[in-house]
């Protein structure tokens, strides 16, 4: 198919109504046809990341939006990146480097001191490739951020780019949802929302056309299609990381027993996709917990990443989760900590960055000492461990400094060690290396060892397989269930000319005269 500069902004009546998953999905879908197709998210909010080739920090949903398209991440896809730190606070990751950290009440001045770098970075893209499906954060009618917004109705201003509307059906309320959304824009941004697009659905889809066809004659707006919902689309989600979820479905144990494992579910949480690719193993069941029930019958306990390691090891403590945790190592069972977690497992944590609160004990499991540095390290190492190959990639400001004659828990090419073993607890750095079919597989065994548990892991699951298949499944889900030719034919052209307005439009909404993208 020949495209030229075409765009698509997929905005969402709500947080988590499935604009990273349809995003991807209709990147899948354009590769498939020949077209050169890169993903966009002006700015994100989130403490799951990925780490560039070339050192850069982006959202991790931006990176599995560019292996929809075939592409390696790129801090173009991300130009701005928002790591929340506390409740009030988030740091700045711009063009994926740290750039100080902005507090709650100053987030207005974040729109136009970034809107530059938003707008060259698209442009980039544009240049660069036939389309750019562009990711909208939250709601598009969040009316009191309006005037500064750079990642939503904004930057569709900027670009003349086309808007879908996607909206979860899950939720209740869907129709109210995409009615409100529009009608609450201005004259100028509702021009350019095509139509919609309802998500998660489970049922008969004949059952929802009357709701369609009002909606459509109330808004003047087509439903591009009805995505049903699928238990295979888990992986990599930003949002769905409550308490007590249990990720994955994998397949029965071969042996005897399932091994069970209990990854602590931080309230600073970064990076808790680490843990997605043990949820792939069969046999292997993973939960999010804070219950200490489910952390002392757990086979293997996980400490995840933190944006603020200092803090979540204080909530740790005061839960009296620290005395579980102990328990378990002293038992023999194995306990691993990633990152953040890994911090949180030495003896002394000296902190003047993240939490500012100086020296802090550490739970005292490995014989390790961390000093946060101003300067964030951002890299994609490669090791081995006990022979076998892995890699992986860090994102963190701690620098440790292991006891001399404590095992490395990764040996790098240079001969040196990475992380920390002692016994059953091991700790490193390294996100992602989990994702490595081989040393997966031998970490599980030497943990389902320790803990006595009569598992026997599966010689032959492949998660990149496993990711790949979830992507091609998200572009089978758009060609199968969206009017694509109609979809194409926004991409290309922009929203159709005409359409009919809404009133009576938010008061106070930004016309053409005020701007767009803060400025």
């Amino acid at each position: 198919m020949i495209m030229s500069n075409g765009a698509l902004l997929v905005a969402g009546t709500t947080s988590d109504a499935g604009k990273s998953v349809l995003t991807a999905g209709i990147c899948r879908w354009l590769r498939r046809r020949g077209v050169r197709v890169a993903p966009f998210k002006a700015q994100n909010m989130s403490n799951n990341s990925a780490v560039t080739p070339d050192g850069g920090e982006i959202g991790r949903a931006q990176a599995l939006q560019a292996a929809a398209c075939g592409l390696v991440p790129d801090t173009r896809f991300n130009p701005v990146l928002l790591k929340p730190g506390s409740e009030r606070s988030s740091q700045i990751v711009l063009r994926g480097k740290p750039h100080g950290f902005l507090d709650a009440a100053d987030f207005a001045r974040l729109g136009p001191m970034v809107a530059d770098t938003v707008a060259e970075s698209l442009a980039g893209l544009r240049r660069d490739f036939d389309a750019v499906i562009c990711e909208g954060a939250g709601s598009p009618t969040e009316i009191n951020l309006r005037h500064h917004d750079i990642v939503n109705m904004g930057l569709a201003r900027e670009a003349d780019m086309p808007v879908v509307i996607v909206g979860d059906i899950d939720k209740g309320g869907v129709f109210a949802h995409l009615f409100g959304t529009v009608a609450l824009m201005s004259r100028e941004d509702q021009a350019l929302v095509a139509g919609f697009v309802i998500n998660k659905f489970r049922g008969d889809v004949g059952l929802l056309r009357p709701g369609l066809d009002q909606l459509e004659g109330l808004t003047g707006r087509p439903t591009f299609g009805v995505v049903p919902w699928h238990l295979d689309l888990w992986l990599d989600a930003e949002d769905d990381v409550a308490y007590g979820r249990v990720l994955g479905r994998p397949a029965p144990p071969r042996g005897r027993e399932w091994l069970d494992v209990a990854v602590v579910r931080l309230p600073r949480m970064s990076n808790a996709t680490d843990a997605e690719a043990l949820a792939c193993e069969p046999g292997v069941r993973v939960r999010m917990t804070i219950e200490p029930s489910e952390l002392s019958a757990a086979d293997l306990i996980v400490l995840p990443g933190s944006k603020s390691t200092v803090d979540d090891l204080a909530w740790l403590r005061s839960r009296g989760l620290d005395a579980v945790i102990e328990e378990h190592a002293q038992a023999g069972k194995p306990l691993l900590g990633l990152c953040g977690g890994y911090q949180m497992l030495g003896r002394v944590i000296r902190d003047d960055v993240e939490s500012r609160r100086s020296e802090v004990p550490g739970l005292g499991l490995l014989p390790v000492e961390v000093d946060f540095a101003a300067e964030k390290t951002l890299r994609r190492p490669t090791g081995t461990y006990d022979g076998v190959p892995v890699g992986g990639y860090e994102i963190h400001h701690g620098v440790d400094h292991v006891a001399d004659g404590t095992p490395a828990m990764f040996t790098l090419p240079d001969g040196t060690g990475e992380g920390a073993r002692l016994g059953a607890v091991s700790g490193t750095h390294w996100h992602g290396a989990f994702e490595h079919d081989d040393f997966r597989r031998a970490y599980l065994t030497e943990a389902a060892t320790r803990a006595g548990a009569d598992f026997t892991v599966a010689p032959g699951t492949s998660f990149a397989a496993v990711r790949e298949g979830m992507l091609d499944l998200l572009g089978d889900l758009v060609e199968e269930h969206l009017d694509t030719a109609a979809l194409l034919r926004v991409i290309a052209d922009g929203a159709p000319a005409g359409l009919p307005f809404l009133p009576p439009g938010a008061p106070g909404a930004p016309s053409q005269a005020q701007g767009t993208m803060g400025r």
